[in-house]
């Protein structure tokens, strides 16, 4: 099913996203640059896993939990 119509899918999608810009940015900060624009997408979803780091770690394990045992 298409993560658009599942709402656990597309969260799985979005905390992924987070996550994997995130990364990106501690690793090359230059390829995240842009702020405007599709690839400021990417920009703020980096900014969102910076700064809101303990709350995405805590849904992306709540979401392991549930995506292993539900």
């Amino acid at each position: 099913m298409s993560a658009l119509f599942d709402f656990s899918a597309f969260l799985t999608v979005v905390l992924l996203t987070i996550c994997t810009c995130a990364y990106i940015k501690y690793q090359a900060p230059y390829l995240l640059n842009d702020r405007r624009g599709f690839r400021g997408l990417f920009w703020k979803a980096a900014r969102i896993g910076e700064r809101l780091s303990p709350w995405v770690a805590i849904a992306c394990f709540s979401m392991g939990f549930t995506t292993l045992f539900y």
